[in-house]
């Protein structure tokens, strides 16, 4: 039995969706703009200079109008925003960046099945 641990981050999905956060002992949330996501971790954009790796947020998420906080860990921080970690307290947390991810990707589908039609006219 293999006992290494893979620590390639899962495939992400770009995307463009404001989100509230704070740390976790905050009571302000700031906003930021998530710019990729997979079922592990993010990229949170945002000028919050007050953020540092290994520093525990909380996201909120509004999905098809669900509202879900989710716990996750700064991995990484640069001048443009930081890597998050979520760190999921239970199914729903999960099954909330499931559904994003599915609503991302359906609707780049359904954008490229338009543009391919237009191309399919146009030659």
């Amino acid at each position: 039995m293999n006992n290494t641990i893979d620590h390639t981050p899962a495939p992400r999905l770009p995307l463009n969706m404001e989100v509230s956060f704070r740390r976790s002992y905050a009571r302000n949330s700031v906003s930021g703009h998530l710019r990729n996501i997979s079922l592990t971790g993010a990229f949170l954009e945002t000028t919050s200079s007050a953020l540092a790796a290994s520093d525990k947020i909380i996201v909120t998420f509004i999905v098809s109008g669900r509202k879900r906080n989710i716990s996750a860990t700064i991995v990484w921080k640069n001048n443009v925003g930081c890597g998050l970690k979520f760190q999921p307290f239970n199914n729903r947390d999960v099954q909330i960046v499931d559904d994003l991810m599915y609503f991302v990707e359906s609707t780049r589908e359904s954008r490229k099945s338009v543009l391919n039609d237009i191309i399919k006219r146009v030659s």
